[in-house]
């Protein structure tokens, strides 16, 4: 007995899943578990517009980078993260939740430096059950990464990644998911895993990380966030809509 495949998108697979961040989820039209079958919504996935036509990263106020130097490099990742986890009729996407300064601090410290990892080698290439086993950290990986993006649109388009089209946007991203692009002691897969775990922990993670701006994305998915006690709602039968408390409300 066949059924009919519905339709879904981006955004109706987060909101009717408990999915975490940092799992395969899908993302615009390009992640994992729905990327490749993900319809797209009309135009809501689009990349916003102000009215001098430049793209959403103009509207972040500005703010101090940690890791980047170069904000060329910062609006690549911030368009990029924006596909992974655009804005829709439902919240803004990552660069609306501040996903690329959450990114920019993580690199900054030890995340960027896999301060928690043991790193030396030998570095063989191995199996996939083995984890990471390059010689490259996660800072250098990005960096790599995102040269690599702007490499890719120059090369295909003659255009810089954060003038092309969405749909252009989408072709790139994509093919280093199904790791089709060359990259220097690691895989193009291995980078995108981590962009495209690193957004979703932006837009999820609790606002005290520079991400999640305005606890946008907890809101989306009914999230409480750190409440300080449930005594009162306990007892209440149906579902309650609590309003969101990041941990920074609670110095």
């Amino acid at each position: 007995m066949s059924e009919e495949k519905k339709d879904v998108t981006r955004r109706d697979f987060l909101k009717t899943t408990s999915i975490a961040a940092g799992t395969l989820v899908g993302g615009g039209v390009i992640g994992g578990v729905i990327g490749y079958n993900a319809k797209k919504s009309g135009g809501t996935e689009e990349v916003s517009k102000d009215t001098a036509g430049e793209g959403v990263a103009e509207k972040v106020a500005n703010r101090g980078l940690m890791f980047f130097e170069n904000k060329h490099e910062f609006d690549i990742l911030s368009e990029a993260t924006e596909r992974i986890f655009p804005e829709d009729d439902l919240g803004p996407g990552a660069i609306g939740l501040h996903v690329p300064y959450f990114i920019d601090n993580q690199l900054a410290g030890s995340y960027g430096i896999n301060a928690a990892d043991y790193t030396m080698g030998p570095h063989f290439e191995g199996e996939p059950t083995q984890g990471f086993q390059s010689h490259l950290n996660r800072g250098e990986i990005f960096r790599q990464g995102i040269k690599k993006i702007e490499a890719e649109s120059q090369k295909r388009f003659s255009e810089t990644f954060t003038k092309i089209t969405d749909e252009q946007k989408d072709e790139i991203l994509t093919d280093f998911q199904q790791d089709e692009v060359k990259m220097r002691g690691i895989t193009a897969g291995y980078f995108f895993s981590l962009l495209r775990s690193a957004t979703l922990e932006g837009a999820y993670s609790d606002p005290l990380y520079n991400g999640n701006h305005n606890m946008e994305g907890w809101r989306m998915k009914g999230f409480p966030g750190h409440q300080m006690s449930f005594l009162e709602d306990i007892e209440e039968e149906g579902f309650k809509v609590i309003e969101p408390q990041s941990l920074s409300s609670m110095y």
